[in-house]
């Protein structure tokens, strides 16, 4: 698994190289700043599943899904007015949001190059992948719809925008080793769940911890509706009023947000969305039943454990 990342790693920034010395610095930019590479996880262990893997396959399906995420980062920091990503300055802050829309355009066009290379199915299930991370941003850019429930607005935005490119990392993998029909359902059903998983444990992470690489309550400023978050404003206690009336705010002023970091810390939501973390996460392990045992179901299992922890 090491040494496959390494390689992984490299070609992720040989792939991000561009004609001039400007777009190769940008679209380096956030891969040099590091990050958990866990879709490129997903695809190594779910090739395990299956029969002989060729190794090339295998690295290029695990670059498409990394580059088509990272290319998604440059448009989400646009979108969010993001100031940091991975602790360094976003690059929309370094360059401007247009040079940022551009690189992620770039990376997009350099995943579609790779996935190219795989063949068709492949091809495919990157597009639809691909509709479905827009069709989530769109989603959550306008909101829920009068009368929608707007907790499970967020859930299929999640779903979408995260949960869909971690199924397909899974199912990549499982392609490149060509693993049976009912193994590939298993791992997009476990990669879509944990995608989810993963997300709802970042909402978790963005109030309660310091130590993050992005500002602490992002989300928040943004108005970005979170699991803590929409839990809190279904509460009828009146002595949630303040905290609720904060989260309706804009959030402007840096003693503002504090506050409602702060209450939000205090708050029943941070154990309810722990729980329903915890719980989704029981759901995904559950999905691995039908694969073979051994060291990569046991690290997939982990997997789950990890996410839950993460979030406490």
């Amino acid at each position: 698994m090491q040494d496959r990342l390494a390689v992984i790693e490299e070609r992720l920034l040989e792939r991000a190289g561009g004609q001039t010395e400007l777009v190769t610095q940008a679209a380096q930019h956030i891969i040099n700043a590091g990050g958990k590479r866990f879709r490129p996880v997903l695809v190594v262990l779910a090739s395990h599943f299956g029969g002989e893997v060729d190794e090339e396959d295998l690295i290029r399906a695990a670059l498409v899904v990394e580059l088509t995420h990272v290319a998604s980062l440059y448009h989400d920091d646009v979108m969010d007015d993001a100031d940091i990503r991975r602790g360094a300055p976003s690059a929309n802050r370094r360059w401007q949001n247009s040079v940022a829309i551009l690189v992620g355009d770039f990376l997009f066009a350099r995943a579609s190059t790779t996935v190219a290379e795989l063949g068709v199915d492949y091809v495919h299930l990157q597009a639809e992948t691909f509709a479905r991370l827009v069709h989530g941003q769109i989603a959550e850019t306008i909101g829920p719809a009068e009368g929608e429930d707007p907790l499970a607005h967020y859930l299929d935005v999640v779903a979408d925008k995260t949960g869909s490119l971690i199924a397909t990392s899974a199912l990549f993998g499982g392609m490149v080793s060509g693993a049976s029909p009912e193994v590939l359902e298993a791992l997009r059903q476990f990669g879509e769940d944990i995608g989810i998983v993963f997300q709802l444990s970042d909402d978790i992470i963005d109030i309660t911890s310091d130590v993050t690489g992005k500002t602490p309550g992002t989300d928040l400023r943004e108005g970005v509706p979170t699991l803590p978050t929409l839990l809190a404003l279904r509460s009828t206690d009146p002595a949630d009023a303040r905290l609720q009336e904060l989260i309706r705010s804009d959030l402007t002023e840096d003693a503002d947000l504090a506050e409602t970091i702060e209450l939000l810390r205090r708050h029943p939501a941070i154990d309810e969305a722990r729980a329903e973390v915890a719980r989704r996460a029981g759901v995904a392990r559950d999905r691995l039943g039908v694969l073979p045992e051994g060291p990569a179901r046991t690290a997939l299992e982990e997997l789950c454990d990890q996410v839950v922890t993460r979030s406490t």
